[in-house]
């Protein structure tokens, strides 16, 4: 997935009331001569755990809508990375996950759905008012119903957790897949981790045990879990996000 430009380099501040940011741009105010400082939008309502560190370098979009109160929406953190001197990227965006899962299946980078015939989303489903991410027909007339999780958190080098925090709402997603599988259908909750120096994603047992454990039930009843990590284009500045890497789960 392309970004619709090039996006614009900036240094956090602060993150605050969930669902803002201010940075300061790397250009100078023309009348202060000092950096500018603005503030942004941020899709991610989650704890960030590691990715709104104050200094870290990010990247915002801008959406040349002048009717929104905050004309930028921040897109990419920036973590440090051993094997990096940039560091490595981290999409923070969450609504991009299902956008990026969906592509990359019709792109055919996902490897367990390779012979779809179309793909829906947001369909409902379940013993408990659910939306389904991504419902998949296979070309034998097999439904897939595919729940995608995005995954930010890690707490290890090269190790993504989730959740990075308690999900009520997760675990309810897991007990459908499972219905659905009992009905004859393919259950998949496929872990989507935007950042790109993950080879691994586990689930936070110590964070949400009930999650974990949940996962773990369902696996044994047939729910497939899958994990797939991104690259990012940047010569000089992030300019595509794709879901290519399969990554192994714990």
């Amino acid at each position: 997935m392309k970004y619709a430009e090039p996006l614009t380099k900036a240094r956090l501040i602060r993150r605050y009331k969930r669902f803002l940011a201010d940075v300061e741009l790397f250009e100078l105010d023309t009348e202060t001569q000092k950096p500018k400082q603005i503030t942004v939008h941020t899709a991610n309502t989650g704890s960030m755990t590691g990715c709104a560190i104050p200094g870290s370098i990010v990247w915002i979009s801008n959406s040349h809508n002048l009717k929104r109160k905050y004309l930028y929406s921040w897109e990419l953190s920036t973590v440090q990375d051993a094997s990096s001197e940039k560091g490595a990227l981290i999409g923070i965006n969450t609504l991009l996950a299902n956008k990026l899962v969906k592509e990359a299946i019709e792109k055919g980078h996902i490897a367990e759905l390779d012979d779809i015939q179309n793909i829906e989303t947001e369909v409902p489903y379940g013993a408990e008012k659910s939306r389904i991410d991504l419902l998949v027909t296979q070309n034998n007339g097999q439904k897939c119903y595919i729940e995608v999780k995005n995954v930010t958190a890690s707490f290890e080098p090269n190790i993504a957790a989730f959740p990075d925090a308690v999900t009520a709402r997760g675990t309810k997603h897991l007990r459908e897949l499972e219905l659905m599988v009992q009905q004859g259908y393919r259950g998949i909750i496929l872990f989507c981790v935007q950042r790109e120096d993950i080879k691994q994603v586990r689930t936070a047992a110590e964070i949400d045990p009930l999650y974990a454990q949940t996962l773990a039930q369902v696996k044994k009843n047939g729910v497939e879990v899958l994990a797939y990590g991104v690259r990012f284009s940047s010569d000089p500045t992030p300019g595509e996000i794709n879901l290519t890497t399969k990554l192994s789960v714990n």
